[in-house]
């Protein structure tokens, strides 16, 4: 059972690469080439080869193109450091991407709107990016630059290596498109890093509600049998009174948080109750962890 949970778990990481990237080459051949938008990352450096390629060259180098031989060089450097174990997944969503860019037509989905343009733009890509991500893969690019590149500059983060080269890849998309379309980019940006971490930290959103009651029983009993969520019990003490008591635990869906202060308000009136948000869980009843 542990092996065929793997090999599911494996064979849907490669299916959301697939999709994540497809959705990559959408945003980036029909909505932010189209437009001049550069958002960072070497398919954002592709679009302004392909710019000021175009004086030379008919319709200019293409992105498609671009995007591989740029990874080319970075993978061969990886493979030599890391082994080609751990650059598997990576090395598979670098190619599908460039795959993707070749396979779908260029056009423009929101010719005249800049603003359409930065927002859906980013909203795909960033929703793509975040799918890879879930893959547990990368598509190459400046993630893999700013690792290799961190090895040398161990006092920087990978985070601010990478931050510094898709900084200098949007200042030369103002070179190429004009500081208005890098403004709008910025948008773009925003956009895509929010979608981005939206989808890594988990779309099943949930809470964590804190109870401390002089009726831990009653409560637990209640919460477990008409919420159905488990409920833990922790050792408490009240450092003002000295009093010693059982604190209550328990996580449960958004949609179930009325009907659980509901049931402590009316069992315990005066119980003490903390809600915060819990982004991701994992476990029974939430996200299965295979």
């Amino acid at each position: 059972m542990k092996e065929s949970g793997f090999v599911k778990s494996r064979y849907s990481d490669y299916l959301l690469i697939i999709i994540g990237t497809a959705l990559m080459a959408l945003a980036i051949n029909l909505i932010l080439d189209p437009a001049g938008l550069v958002t960072g990352g070497f398919s954002g450096l592709a679009i302004v080869i392909k710019s000021l390629t175009g004086e030379f060259i008919e319709d200019g180098i293409p992105i498609w193109l671009s995007t591989t031989v740029l990874n080319v060089p970075l993978f061969l450097i990886g493979f030599k450091i890391q082994g080609a174990r751990s650059l598997g997944k990576t090395l598979f969503g670098a190619a599908a991407l460039s795959a993707w860019l070749y396979l779908i037509p260029a056009g423009s989905l929101a010719p005249d709107d800049l603003l359409l343009s930065a927002v859906f733009g980013g909203g795909l890509q960033g929703l793509g990016i975040g799918l890879v991500f879930i893959g547990h893969a990368t598509t190459g690019g400046t993630d893999m630059a700013a690792a290799l590149v961190q090895r040398k500059f161990r006092h920087y983060t990978i985070a601010q290596v990478m931050q510094v080269i898709d900084g200098i890849i949007v200042l030369s998309g103002v070179y190429a498109f004009g500081i208005s379309k890098a403004l709008y980019a910025v948008i773009s940006i925003v956009v895509m890093t929010k979608l981005t971490d939206t989808l890594i930290e988990g779309l099943h959103f949930a809470v964590s509600a804190y109870i401390i009651t002089e009726k831990p029983e009653e409560i637990a009993s209640e919460l477990m049998l008409k919420v159905n969520r488990g409920v833990t019990g922790i050792d408490a003490k009240g450092m003002y009174t000295g009093n010693k008591r059982t604190m209550l635990y328990c996580v449960a869906g958004k949609k179930q948080i009325v009907e659980l202060k509901d049931i402590v308000m009316k069992l315990d009136p005066n119980a003490f109750v903390i809600v915060t948000d819990a982004k991701e869980v994992l476990g029974e009843g939430f996200i299965e962890n295979i």
